[in-house]
């Protein structure tokens, strides 16, 4: 087996494709309140533009996972970034809602490849053991996106206009492609240690545990939409601060605590795969643990203050963080390397499915009943993903890649 120290430099640069990806994303949920007010529409409005941008993400997710797969990473992913960086570039020019609900479905489409690319990384140049590391060093990406993009609405937004911001983070994109090809040709990928044909697509879909993880990654991420979608409103609706108040001062670090929340549960994970553990056990025990103090989040919105309800909605977001770490390499390991893009693409697309049904029910809800009941709703959620997970996948050995 070839195991190269340069691995890691491509699983780095890979990551910062993560970054652009969130970035893009999440400008919208930074500058939701200045869209809000410009085109004239509630929090249910917003909730509608991330319906948009979730239907086409997930129905393109199993499209994006196949191309990779059939016509390799570098190719695959490289035609993703163009687009979804064209789509960024296009939400700038946006003049009314329903071309911002275009560009914002566009966006969607073309981002679904992002994770089955990242998964296909990981298992082009990752051990087994390591998967879940790689996937912590994926949610850096995430969370660097999910850092600038408050930051930079936060520093520039009043300045500068809503509008730029999306341009110039589109156009970064181009930048990476070529950087991330002059890389993949240096350093060497691993050498599978499986046996046999992969899987085909049609046996995937006839295995359980693939639809286990789908019906699992449903439940538990409802609660990681929330904090990428809607923490700014939060701040704003729930607590009374200004649009730049909430970004520059506290919407920003939930993200940095996920991607802790990342490589705390990668970390567990390996140190009980290294000590003997069977790998699917490392990774519910795990899951079981961000679940249990996941129930934690239906306090949040009764925080005595701003700061005490950020550092409440940081600890959410890094147990959510942390089982999503471990689950989102269970495709990897149940299928192996040859089906990793499309095997994370079914828990990719359950994602944009479930974020294209609750996002204008969580809109409706905070502006009906405000944050509570939506807390409270969605805290135990987590806990089911585990039983599901339990339920589905425990009866199968684990197939390494």
């Amino acid at each position: 087996m070839t195991t190269s120290p340069l691995r890691w430099l491509a699983i780095v640069v890979f990551m910062f494709s993560s970054t652009l990806n969130y970035l893009d994303r999440q400008l919208l949920a930074a500058l939701a309140p200045t869209l809000r007010a410009e085109f004239g529409i509630t929090s249910e409005g917003i909730g509608v533009l991330i319906l948009g941008f979730s239907v086409a993400y997930a129905i393109s997710a199993p499209l994006g996972g196949m191309l990779i797969d059939r016509i390799g990473l570098n190719r695959g992913i490289s035609i993703a970034v163009g687009f979804w960086s064209l789509a960024g570039i296009a939400t700038g020019f946006a003049g009314s809602f329903t071309g911002l609900f275009a560009t914002r479905a566009a966006l969607g489409a073309a981002e679904a490849a992002g994770i089955p690319g990242s998964g296909k990384a990981n298992a082009t140049y990752l051990a087994p053991h390591e998967l879940a590391l790689g996937t912590a060093v994926n949610q850096i990406g995430l969370s660097i996106g999910g850092v600038l993009a408050p930051l930079l609405v936060g520093f520039f937004a009043v300045t500068y206009g809503w509008r730029i911001l999306f341009i110039a983070c589109g156009c970064a994109g181009f930048l990476w492609i070529p950087v991330w090809w002059f890389v993949a040709a240096r350093v060497p990928r691993r050498e599978s240690t499986s046996r046999g044909s992969p899987l085909l697509i049609g046996d995937l879909l006839r295995d359980r545990r693939f639809w286990g993880l789908v019906l699992a990654s449903a439940l538990y991420m409802t609660m990681y939409t929330l904090w990428t979608n809607w923490t700014t409103e939060y701040f704003v609706r729930g607590r009374g601060l200004t649009q730049v108040e909430a970004n520059r001062q506290f919407a920003w670090i939930p993200p940095v605590f996920a991607t802790l929340g990342g490589f705390t549960g990668a970390a567990i994970a390996y140190r009980l795969i290294r000590g003997g553990m069977p790998v699917f056990r490392a990774r519910m025990r795990v899951c079981l643990l961000s679940a249990v103090i996941l129930l934690a989040t239906a306090a949040v919105p009764y925080m005595p203050s701003t700061a005490w309800a950020a550092a409440a909605i940081s600890l959410s977001f890094f147990w959510v963080t942390a089982m999503s770490t471990n689950i989102y390499v269970m495709p990897i390991d149940f299928f192996g390397a040859g089906r990793a893009a499309f095997g994370v693409a079914g828990l990719t697309l359950a994602y944009g499915v479930m974020q294209a049904f609750v996002s204008p029910a969580y809109g409706r809800m905070i502006d009906k009943f405000g944050f509570s009941t939506l807390c409270l709703t969605l805290a135990p959620l987590p806990l089911i993903a585990v039983a599901v997970l339990w339920f589905f996948c425990n009866a199968h050995p684990t197939r390494n890649a």
